[in-house]
Formats: structure tokens, C-alpha cells, sequence
């Protein structure tokens, strides 16, 4: 949660003049007396804390005063949850699952809502002999103490998350207000949109950065790959896009649609005064102890500017096949296209796909000692160590294609291209690949037999594609079944014939979403990938110079082994991973 007194405690732009941020961990001296240092202890051993960040937060806590544990969560150094279990561990106590909370006021007469509020603790159950409570700070036995002696029987104490706390208690025992309303009205007053300097001011005051703040952690919050502000004429709608579908959620007031925005342009060092353009920027954050970088993008509409922000998780992303869902045939074709000596791997499919995420996963793997890897990427999503990484700037002139010109020089074994946008970055690839380099890179084609049909209308040669292109995947996203939750079904008729061919013998089973606290009500829980590989053999190289058509062959490809997205997305659904409605989604029978 963000602090109510405070401006951006803990959520704040990522701070790299910390003179320790270089030293190496160091195990933080521990007090078997002190319940605090024998936390931190633990918060250390499980890699949640780095010495660097303690140095960081004892600083703060000698000049404010705050509790150092708490100063770790406000600064967003140690999430809720890390330091829930730490004190759980510590302690020895129970954590206070979410779904126990009661759903009415708990002793409501006997402490009051001030107490409850300021020492984080939520009454869960009072019976006979003692009163069971949640705290957010178990360590400290003041408040444990006084709250027994104000119901006069022992105290159960359980663990809970302070956002968790802080909303049940506004739930249970205060009347449903807007806490800040009131302040923002006034921060707000009469705005005068061409008043830049007027914007800015507002912009920073706290109103503002709780509001914008409050929008960040809660996309975080919801596992929210992207936050979409958009004005209209009466009303400012924000929606999330959690795994791959957007949700409209609570949004602030229509008349702080240019306060919101300026925020957000300003975290984003862009130009508050240029709203006739649009403009990219990003924004490096820290939310509840991991490490987040925000691609912002504004555009001017009718009604004012439309911003979209992309999280990006640089401590959550696995690039590890297997966890994306490459399994089976796909899997196996793709890795026998990365064990060649030379040649183009292409990975297709629309935006929001997962391309880049795979062309990652692939790099991880080449990246050995014995290789020199270069990529040109437009933008840089995640660095990884070891692999030069190039930024396109068409401002200056730093394109793709002028890019490519200059690192084939380098001496590279593999390349990766973000995108081929054009006939002379495809050429210059082509060439690469020609003299023996590895070359990753993506297209926007629906298949993989589109992306050899693509390439040949932008003016590559025939002979030059078959080669050169040892492979080309094209995927796409689905959202993944919540496995706490799901229940099997019975398939439809038409389908069961197709089902029971990929079932290969097995029981043909089907599932269906139903939703629970694990999933947030969803019945599904992050995404995983469906894919088709196809390798450029010796038939699919006759049917390129025969410039046979998409259609003709991808019925080349299909003879020959390959297992469509379709296909691929109705064995996942098989194995309970998916369903066949998201198959549907994205995806039709070839």
C-alpha cells in the first residue's frame, strides 16, 4: 500500500547512486535477541534483501525514526508478502490467509478504529478464550499487549499482509468513503489545462502521486501486463490486461485527466508541454521489492492524451522453453533449428504474442563463452548478461538496417534483429546469414507458411529465402487454467474425433474454468504458448521456387510432420492446461 501521509514511499523511480550497490552481499550481523536482525537474517538467506538495500534503508530510518522493517516495505526494498513469511519463519507464527477475514466488524466496541488503524491489526475472531488477530508488525509486542489489555483476554496473534489489513479494516469499520477524494478535489480546484507550469505543480503534489501510484500497484497487484488510460468525453476509463484480456477497473475522476497524465509524463521524463505528438519514454520503478520497467506511450485523441503503460518484470520472466509452454514436436523442431551452425530463425505472430520473450529464451541458450552475441532491438526489453545489446534510435539516423551494417563487422556468431521492417534489413540478414551467422529475428505473419510469402513480396529472393531460413515459428498466447480450480468437462461431439487422434490412445478429457482466491476469481492464471514449427526441407524449398502459395505450403509442411498452432493448442487443452475456447481465440484449424 502506499502510505497515506507520504508523497511515493513505496513505489519510486529506481535510485542508482548508492555507493554499496556494487559491494558484495555480506550476511547481516544477527542478534539471536532481536526478533528484527534475526528477520532481516532471513530475508538475506532467501535472497529477498540485498546488503546494499539494508545500507539503503538504514540511512532513511536514521533520519525519520521508522521502524527499519517497515522502512524496508514502505521503500518497496522487501515486498508484503516476503516479509510476511519472513516473520512467520522468524516467529513461528501462522499466516492469516485473505479468504479468513470475516465479513463483519470483529470487537468493534471494545477498540477503536484510530488503534486498529495505526498499529495494523484486523480482529478475526473472538470467542470464549481468546481473540485471534492478524498484525503487520508481530515483532513488535506493544501493540499485542495493549490490545489485550483493551479486550481483557490473551491475543491469538497471526501474520498478515498490511494492504490486506488496511483494506478490511476501511471495509469493516469505516463508512465507504473515498479517503483521498477530498484532497484531490482540493488539490485539483479549477485546472487550467494550458497552464504548464500550473500542470506541473499539480503533478507533483501528493494527491496526484497517491492516485497514479495507487493505479501502478494495483496493475502489479493483478498480474497486469499493461495499463491503458483513456479520455473521454465524460469520463476517464483505466483497464488492466491480465493475461492477454483487458479489464476496465475503478477510475479517478474525468477532471483529473491532465493532473494523471502529467504524472505520468513527468515519471517518464517526456515533454508535459507537447500534447499535439506522440512520445515514448519508460520509467525504471520499484513496486513491492521487485524491479519493473514501465514503457509508456502516449498518443493525442479527441478528448485528450491516451497513455498506455507496459510492465515489464525483469524478476519474474523465465526464459526457459519449458515454462513458457514450448513441450512435444514444437519444442523439438525449434532446438534442432538453434543447433545450426548458421542460418535465419524467424518467429512470427501478432503483437503481444510472446515473440520477443522467445527470441530471449533462444539467446539464453546460444549464450555460451565460445559465442559473441549482438542484438538490434527496438526497444530493449531485458538485458541479459553477456549479449551486446543496441538500442535503435531513428532520430539519429540508428536504424535496423544501419545497425546490422555496422555490427556484422564486430565479428558476431549470432545476431538478433527485434524485427525485419524492411527489404534492406531482410537483405542485410540474408547476407549474414549467407556468411555464416546465426540471425534471429521476428515478422508479423498469422502462420509460418505466411512469413515465406511475406519476405518474398518485400522483394527478397527465392533463392537467396531457401538458403538461408533454416526454420519459422509462429505462436501465440493463451491463458493458462487455474490448476486449484478447474473441473473437467465433456467434449463436444465435433471435436471428439480430432481430440481422440492427438490423444494417441489416452482418455479424452476436457476442462473448464471456474475460479477461486487462487486465481483471483479468473479461473485462469497466467499464459503459456501454442506453436508450429516449420522447417525448411527440401519439399517446402521446391514449393518456394515453384512460388506456391501460403496455403500450398504450410499442406507441405503439415504432410511433413508439422503440428499446427490448432493441433498444438488442442493437446494442451488435453492435458488440462488450457481450453479449447482460448485455442479458439487465437487460432483456427488449418
Amino acid at each position: 500500500m502506499i502510505a497515506a501521509d507520504g508523497i511515493a514511499e513505496r513505489i519510486e523511480p529506481t535510485w542508482n547512486g548508492d555507493p554499496d550497490a556494487d559491494r558484495p552481499l555480506a550476511e547481516p550481523a544477527t542478534d539471536p535477541s532481536d526478533p528484527a536482525s534475526r528477520i532481516i537474517a532471513a530475508l538475506h538467506k532467501r535472497g529477498k534483501l540485498a546488503t546494499a538495500d539494508l545500507h539503503r534503508a538504514r540511512r532513511v530510518t536514521d533520519d525519520s525514526g521508522d521502524p527499519l522493517l517497515r522502512m524496508l516495505v514502505r521503500l518497496g526494498l522487501v515486498s508484503e508478502r516476503d516479509m510476511a513469511m519472513a516473520f512467520a519463519e522468524v516467529l513461528g507464527l501462522p499466516l492469516a490467509d485473505k479468504s479468513r477475514f470475516p465479513t463483519e466488524a470483529v470487537a468493534e466496541g471494545l477498540v477503536s478504529l484510530r488503534f486498529l488503524k495505526d498499529a495494523g491489526i484486523l480482529p478475526l475472531r473472538d470467542d470464549d478464550e481468546a481473540l485471534e488477530a492478524a498484525f503487520a508488525d508481530p515483532a513488535d509486542p506493544y501493540f499485542r499487549d495493549a490490545l489485550a489489555l483493551a479486550v481483557a483476554k490473551p491475543v491469538r496473534v497471526m501474520v498478515g499482509l498490511p494492504s490486506e489489513i488496511e483494506a478490511a479494516i476501511e471495509q469493516l469499520y469505516e463508512h465507504p468513503v473515498e479517503p483521498d477524494q477530498n484532497d484531490l478535489d482540493s488539490a485539483l480546484g479549477a485546472i487550467d489545462e494550458d497552464d504548464i507550469e500550473h500542470l506541473k505543480d499539480l503533478a507533483s503534489e501528493a494527491p496526484v502521486i497517491r492516485l497514479v501510484n495507487q493505479l501502478i500497484q494495483r496493475a502489479v497487484e493483478n498480474r497486469a501486463s499493461d495499463i491503458h488510460i483513456e479520455p473521454f468525453a465524460d469520463q476517464l476509463k483505466v483497464r488492466y490486461r491480465i493475461d492477454g484480456i483487458l479489464r476496465e477497473v475503478e477510475a479517478p475522476p474525468v477532471r483529473s485527466q491532465a493532473a494523471v497524465v502529467s504524472r505520468v509524463k513527468i515519471m517518464a521524463k517526456l515533454n508535459i508541454a507537447e500534447r499535439r505528438l506522440p512520445q515514448d519514454g519508460r520509467i525504471p520503478i520499484r513496486v513491492q521489492g521487485r524491479e519493473l520497467d514501465l514503457r509508456v506511450s502516449t498518443v493525442p485523441t479527441m478528448f485528450g492524451e491516451s497513455v498506455v503503460m507496459r510492465l515489464l518484470d525483469k524478476e519474474s520472466v523465465r526464459f526457459d522453453f519449458e515454462a513458457l509452454g514450448f513441450d512435444g514436436s514444437p519444442r523439438e523442431r525449434l532446438l534442432r533449428i538453434l543447433e545450426q551452425p548458421y542460418g535465419i530463425l524467424l518467429v512470427t505472430g501478432p503483437t503481444g504474442s510472446g515473440k520477443s520473450t522467445t527470441l530471449y529464451t533462444a539467446l539464453s541458450r546460444l549464450n555460451t563463452e565460445e559465442r559473441k552475441i549482438i542484438t538490434v532491438e527496438d526497444p530493449v526489453e531485458y538485458q541479459l548478461q553477456g549479449i551486446n545489446q543496441i538500442q535503435v534510435k531513428a532520430s539519429i539516423g540508428m536504424t535496423f538496417a544501419g545497425a546490422l551494417r555496422a555490427i556484422v563487422r564486430q565479428d558476431p556468431d549470432v545476431i538478433m534483429v527485434g524485427e525485419m521492417r524492411d527489404l534492406e534489413t531482410a537483405r542485410i540478414a540474408v547476407q549474414s546469414a549467407l556468411t555464416g551467422h546465426v540471425v534471429l529475428s521476428t515478422l508479423h505473419t498469422n502462420d509460418a507458411a505466411s512469413a515465406v510469402t511475406r519476405l518474398l513480396e518485400m522483394g527478397v529472393d527465392d533463392y537467396l529465402l531457401t538458403s538461408t531460413v533454416n526454420g519459422i515459428l509462429a505462436q501465440r498466447l493463451v491463458r493458462r487454467l487455474c490448476p486449484d480450480c478447474r473441473v473437467p468437462v465433456e467434449p463436444q461431439p465435433a471435436l471428439r474425433d480430432k481430440l481422440e487422434r492427438l490423444a494417441d490412445g489416452a482418455a479424452v478429457r476436457l476442462y473448464r474454468p471456474v475460479g477461486c482466491p487462487q486465481c483471483n476469481q479468473m479461473g485462469y492464471h497466467g499464459r503459456l504458448v501454442i506453436a508450429e514449427v516449420l522447417l525448411v526441407t527440401d519439399g517446402i524449398r521446391r514449393a518456394v521456387l515453384d512460388h506456391a502459395t501460403a496455403t500450398e505450403i504450410q499442406r507441405v509442411a503439415i504432410a511433413e510432420g508439422m503440428m499446427t498452432m490448432y493441433d498444438d493448442g488442442l493437446r494442451k487443452a488435453l492435458q488440462g492446461r488450457t481450453t479449447v475456447e482460448e485455442v479458439l481465440r487465437v487460432a483456427e484449424e488449418a
